[in-house]
């Protein structure tokens, strides 16, 4: 089984990281590639790309001019450590214990836009690019693609095939958001794609609460890991935080978990 999760917006390197152990990312040369094309651009440019304020715009736009294609522990950080996002606080990584992050390391994927595809201790440096971005052709001349989605193509859904022969196992749970998840291309997925979807009683009805659902998927992913969960039929038993598996509301590989106010 092999799980996906989003990154986040929010980074933490300046906690020190409590583990060691650490890897390279897969795709550094295309990630370089990227850099050295966004690097290019003025705080402004930046700003105006990623539709984010002016600070943020010169704080990425010294991210990228900082940025370094070699990567040890002194310059980068093991990305579930580094994203701190509601996802990565509903799975509080502060509890694993060394085997959990062994398991982590096999069957979690982190999609990417800077990175592609990321194992829990790949090493990362402090960025922002989300995979939804559209690329600013005449000022990126160095690109052929006008998205990330193209820009990565097949690579990661490639990338995901491999590691599922390498487990030898054909599911993958995906607890990304739909803007990373749509840079996989199922149909070529050689596996079943199972999502599970959390939904909390509002006004009357079961609703997706963005926030809530967030730190749901990763409640979600600890508890495969926690759980050493390679059987699909088994993350029905996730019970956490009030939420439960609703079976009349499930579909198909849509596994729906609900709860009361």
């Amino acid at each position: 089984m092999l799980v996906l999760i989003s990154p986040a917006k929010t980074l933490d390197f300046a906690t020190p990281s409590p583990i060691k152990r650490f890897s390279q990312p897969d795709f550094l040369a295309d990630t370089e590639k990227l850099v050295k094309q966004l690097r290019q651009l003025s705080p402004a440019e930046i700003s105006a790309l990623m539709k984010i304020s002016d600070k943020l715009g010169e704080l990425n736009a010294d991210r990228f001019g900082t940025w370094q294609p070699v990567f040890d522990d002194t310059n980068a950080k093991q990305a579930l450590l580094a994203f701190q996002g509601d996802v990565y606080q509903g799975m509080a990584v502060d509890s694993f214990e060394p085997e959990d992050f062994d398991f982590a390391q096999e069957h979690l994927r982190i999609l990417s836009g800077l990175y592609g595809v990321l194992r829990p201790l790949d090493l990362i440096q402090p960025y922002r690019l989300e995979m939804g971005t559209k690329l600013a052709h005449e000022k990126l001349p160095g690109l052929s693609a006008n998205t990330l989605y193209e820009f990565w193509a097949d690579k990661l859904t490639q990338t995901l095939n491999q590691q599922l022969a390498k487990l030898e196992q054909k599911t993958i749970v995906n607890l990304a958001s739909n803007e990373y998840f749509t840079a996989i291309k199922p149909k070529l997925l050689q596996g079943e794609v199972i999502t599970p979807v959390f939904k909390d009683w509002k006004n009357g009805q079961y609703k997706i609460i963005s926030f809530y659902a967030k730190k749901a998927r990763g409640m979600m992913a600890s508890y495969i890991i926690k759980h050493r969960i390679q059987d699909s039929e088994k993350i029905k038993g996730f019970a956490a935080a009030g939420y439960g598996y609703n079976d009349e509301l499930s579909k198909d590989k849509n596994l729906v978990f609900t709860r009361q106010e």
